[in-house]
């Protein structure tokens, strides 16, 4: 199932992008501006709402997933450069983006603490950091589930912690969290913080 995942990933998640998805990822990533890094670009969709960017470089570290963007990269507005590695151990310099871009990415990344280290390492000092994640709910009983099926949901999903508390961590990463906006009462969180080295 885990190497079925993303060719089928696109087609389980579209009508959570029609009903609302679309409008939340392209209201944040309008927000993008100057050099961009984009961590788990995944199958691309975000690649057709930066607009008033230089330029995306896009990490992706299955190449399954990379080869569904393909075809939005060649349809973007703006110059997209992909990199197949991990959050965790980013090929780039100090201070080098202006804007981090994370969308339903965070609950993948093996090594939350690492990868947020290294976004605060290649970010310039107030770059915008911006994510839309789905994270634990604080209701106990819909929380208590998302920690019982996270094992076998990890399996499915290409190793996604449906229990993982991604607003915790980027509070005490260091970054200055300004604005939390919750959807689907707690489950799904866009959060923008800046980069305060």
């Amino acid at each position: 199932m885990a190497g079925l995942f993303p060719h089928l990933y696109d087609t389980a998640m579209q009508p959570l992008e029609k009903m609302r998805f679309e409008k939340i990822r392209s209201g944040l990533v309008r927000k993008a501006e100057g050099r961009v890094l984009e961590i788990g670009f995944g199958t691309g969709v975000n690649f057709r709402y930066y607009r008033n960017v230089e330029r995306v470089d896009a990490i992706e570290p299955n190449p399954a997933m990379s080869r569904q963007a393909i075809k939005r990269i060649k349809k973007a507005q703006i110059p997209i450069a992909t990199y197949q590695t991990t959050a965790e151990n980013l090929p780039f310099a100090d201070n080098s983006f202006d804007t981090v871009v994370a969308t339903l990415v965070f609950c993948t990344i093996p090594n939350p603490e690492q990868a947020l280290r290294e976004i605060q390492r290649v970010s310039k000092p107030g770059a915008k950091i911006l994510m839309f994640e789905h994270v634990i709910m604080d209701q106990k009983i819909f929380g208590k589930t998302q920690v019982a099926l996270t094992p076998l949901w990890k399996k499915l999903c290409d190793g996604c912690h449906l229990d993982r508390d991604t607003l915790w961590l980027v509070a005490n990463s260091g970054l200055k969290v300004d604005k939390v906006t919750s959807y689907y009462k707690g489950l799904f969180l866009t959060i923008e913080s800046r980069c305060i080295q």
